[in-house]
């Protein structure tokens, strides 16, 4: 296996409305769907779309929603023997409210995520040794992230953490332990204390996870494009203007092919423009896994740009 991703696995549910609602404010939707999701299993589907050869550790639900997520990694050529099906609790699920301009809010109940620890730890352990590249996020416990950190490591896999859901309290060991954090302008605020808006407060943020332990730091900054800083060297990726139509994904499909290009040997520089396009494709259609872009549009858009001074 080239790469390996443990996290979570949830089913969308997924409300268009004109805007988002404020504190107490009832907004009528225009339209209602249903899609899979989850931060791993959205990465894994991307990968697998693009071409690389993924495995997807985590836990669902023993009940109809689990079946159908299954179904559709496996569909999508995700090899999903590491996913524990558990019969004592339900498959995650994620509420997510979209408006016109792309913009969402997303709550979660986590379900079997929540739940994901030693047999999954053990699942990830055997995919290991095949595994070029482990990729962690946060939908389950920290303590989990932890124990799979500490795996890849001995495993001498490159560890990539995307911060989301972010936590604030991340244990001091796992940040020592990440080769690349991906977090975008909100998470890595709450992990650095200050607000991140824009290049320069990004760039003063990745030294702050420098001096936490973290060898290499891409924050993705929306229409703002990306940075990238190591203890070496700093650059900024220029964003790619596309129709915004859903913002859902959008980091997971960054993350899935920075994963594919370092897979197959590419620089740090190119890995982020690659994520970049990625990202680009994923907000121009709706939903999570089913927004992810394929390798023949996905090459087509890379062969178009441009983004490095």
């Amino acid at each position: 296996m080239t790469v390996v991703v443990l996290g979570s696995i949830n089913l969308d549910l997924v409300i268009e409305v004109p805007h988002l609602p404020a504190k107490g404010e009832t907004v009528i939707g225009d339209r209602f769907f249903s899609a899979a999701g989850g931060k791993a299993a959205n990465q894994a589907v991307a990968i697998a779309k693009l071409g690389t050869t993924v495995s997807l550790v985590g836990q669902v639900g023993d009940d109809s929603f689990g079946k159908t997520l299954v179904e559709g990694l496996q569909t999508a050529g995700v090899n999903t023997n590491g996913i524990i099906v558990n019969p004592h609790t339900y498959s995650g699920i994620a509420s997510i409210v979209v408006d016109r301009q792309g913009a969402n809010t997303i709550s979660c109940a986590g379900g079997a995520n929540n739940l994901v620890r030693e047999p999954e730890i053990e699942q990830f352990k055997i995919l290991l040794p095949k595994a070029k590249i482990a990729m962690l996020e946060l939908g389950i416990p920290i303590a989990t992230v932890l124990n799979a950190a500490r795996e890849a490591k001995a495993h001498d896999c490159l560890l990539i953490l995307d911060p989301a859901p972010v936590n604030s309290n991340l244990p001091e060991e796992l940040y020592s332990l990440i080769d690349i954090i991906t977090p975008n302008e909100i998470e890595a605020s709450q992990l650095v204390g200050f607000t991140v808006d824009g290049v320069t407060t990004a760039r003063q943020a990745a030294s702050v996870l420098h001096q936490m332990g973290v060898k290499n730091v891409i924050i993705t900054l929306g229409s703002q494009g990306s940075i990238y800083s190591n203890e070496a060297e700093n650059f900024w990726i220029k964003p790619i203007a596309v129709p915004v139509v859903d913002t859902v994904a959008a980091g997971d499909a960054f993350n899935g092919a920075l994963a594919v290009a370092l897979a197959s040997g590419k620089s740090i520089k190119e890995a982020v423009q690659w994520a970049t396009v990625g990202g680009a494709l994923a907000v121009t259609k709706n939903g999570a896994q089913s927004s992810l872009p394929n390798r023949d549009s996905f090459q087509q858009l890379l062969k178009r740009q441009v983004l490095l001074d």
